[in-house]
């Protein structure tokens, strides 16, 4: 459909493809939108269905947070191990803009204006009251981090940066253009806006990300984004990639 993503290389090109034997499902910034995530998930299992033999895995870029009503639900839903379907949870720059507004509540307002306040909904918390915005975010803060349940904390806690599949790297945001994969930064990995799109370098894989959203994919020889900004559009994506075959559910 979208023709072959090749690998520049020193004297011929080749198709870029992941690791032999695998099918990998990858899923875009999901913001709180359980129902679309759900959704996917029934087409994922389907496809997977297909052509059983083999290796069947899923990768979340990160952004399960935040924007849409249902973060604790989705975070719920993504911490539950599936035998069928192994997965791979990436950190969004959201869920570690939670993480530091349960130690650090001078974050609160910034968060907020990413849509936090949604997530602490989801979690029983509200900003209702006659106290000043400091004291509310004080109050708010305490009671995320007595709502927000262990497990929730510690699988946060606990998201890798990035992955990757052969000739694939797998990150939220994006990379640093002229920095070797090796020596990124973890800011940059889910955070990187308009350096790392305004690039057309090959970065020495391609780069798979959410973060920036566009109404469809974006697939580009060094990169493809899958962001389709699902709490405002509806539409989650997942991308498959098998050998050297790109396509999307």
């Amino acid at each position: 459909m979208f023709g072959l993503l090749t690998r520049r290389m020193k004297e011929t090109t080749r198709p870029a493809e992941v690791a032999p034997g695998v099918r990998l499902y990858v899923i875009g910034d999901i913001h709180g939108r359980l129902d679309l995530l759900l959704r996917l998930y029934d087409h994922i299992v389907k496809d997977a269905q297909r052509e059983p033999a083999g290796d069947r895995r899923v990768i979340c870029l990160g952004d399960y947070v935040d924007r849409g009503p249902s973060s604790r639900e989705v975070l719920e839903f993504l911490m539950q191990s599936r035998k069928d379907l192994p997965a791979t949870h990436l950190l969004g720059n959201h869920e570690a803009m939670l993480l530091r507004f349960l130690e650090d509540v001078s974050v609160g307002m910034e968060w907020l204006a990413y849509g936090g306040l949604a997530t602490l909904m989801s979690y029983g918390v509200n900003l209702k009251g006659d106290s000043g915005d400091e004291q509310k975010l004080l109050m708010a803060q305490r009671a995320l981090n007595q709502n927000l349940p262990p497990s929730h904390k510690e699988f946060l806690q606990s998201l890798p940066t990035h992955a990757s599949s052969g000739d694939y790297l797998f990150v939220h945001a994006g990379v640093r253009p002229g920095v070797p994969l090796d020596q990124q930064e973890d800011r940059d990995l889910i955070w990187i806006r308009e350096e790392f799109l305004a690039s057309q370098n090959f970065h020495g894989k391609i780069v798979v990300h959410g973060h920036s959203y566009k109404t469809e994919p974006e697939v580009l020889p060094n990169r493809i984004g899958i962001d389709t900004g699902a709490y405002a559009t509806g539409r989650l994506t997942c991308l498959v990639l098998e050998g050297c075959s790109v396509r999307f559910l």
